[in-house]
């Protein structure tokens, strides 16, 4: 069960839509009513979506899978980021770029030079070159660090998409979907909920609705992992005990 219930959702907003004119009919069943021109989101639909989305996403974290966290639109950048590095998931807060999971070993050569032109900054090493290369290699670090900061230690795709905006990420949706990687997304009254295996019919804009439910993922993944955590603990205590020091071993009769 959530910590959380229909009076928090109404007073973060996760209710108010889009405005009439700009709906998906797809998003009908989820869709409680049009208030000025807004429609008003079910949130008797959304609380029980919201508990399955994180019932899945706990699930694949208490067996070790990772998510990549999605949002590029403004008010969404520094809560997927917050939520991503507190949880140790992977994120993508700038602009998505086209083939990051299709195309993900070219990705990988990408953050590569990344953590190469890293290296040379913190060595000290970049000033052996002259000051206008210096200055275009900077340049450079700080574009792909930009890009590919959430993602630098994704060594295999992710398990799991968290997308904040379905709309404005079609293209990483798209490429979760040739990939067969599934989907959790906050669906806002102008979104296709069936290009999404999880759909959270909730407000996608206000940073009010975003952090609570970004909040509610939070705790649910914060918790799994810590269970996953501590069984390989028991594991390795069980199974993979260090060898007993000489020291201490009694000596043979």
């Amino acid at each position: 069960m959530l910590n959380i219930g229909l009076k928090d959702l109404i007073e973060a907003g996760v209710h108010f839509g889009h405005q009439t004119r700009r709906w998906n009919p797809k998003m009908r069943p989820y869709i409680y009513a049009e208030k000025d021109g807004i429609h008003i989101i079910n949130l008797e639909k959304t609380l029980p979506l919201l508990e399955t989305a994180c019932m899945f996403l706990g699930d694949v974290v208490r067996g070790g899978g990772k998510i990549l966290f999605v949002g590029t639109k403004k008010q969404a950048q520094e809560i997927v980021k917050q939520v991503a590095q507190d949880t140790g998931q992977y994120y993508v807060n700038a602009r998505w770029l086209g083939g990051t999971l299709t195309n993900f070993q070219t990705i990988r050569k990408s953050i590569q030079r990344l953590e190469k032109l890293e290296r040379l900054i913190n060595e000290g090493l970049i000033n052996s070159y002259g000051k206008k290369e210096q200055s275009s290699l900077r340049r450079e670090y700080n574009r792909l660090l930009k890009y590919f900061e959430g993602i630098r230690t994704m060594d295999k795709l992710p398990d799991v998409l968290f997308v904040i905006d379905v709309k404005k990420e079609r293209i990483a949706v798209a490429e979760a979907q040739r990939l067969k990687i599934p989907i959790v997304a906050i669906c806002d009254t102008n979104a296709d909920p069936d290009l999404i295996n999880y759909p959270i019919p909730a407000n996608d804009d206000a940073i009010r609705s975003l952090k609570l439910i970004l909040g509610t993922v939070e705790q649910v993944i914060m918790q799994a992992r810590a269970e996953y955590e501590a069984r390989g603990y028991r594991k390795l205590s069980k199974d993979e005990e260090p060898a007993e020091s000489p020291a201490l071993q009694q000596p043979q009769k």
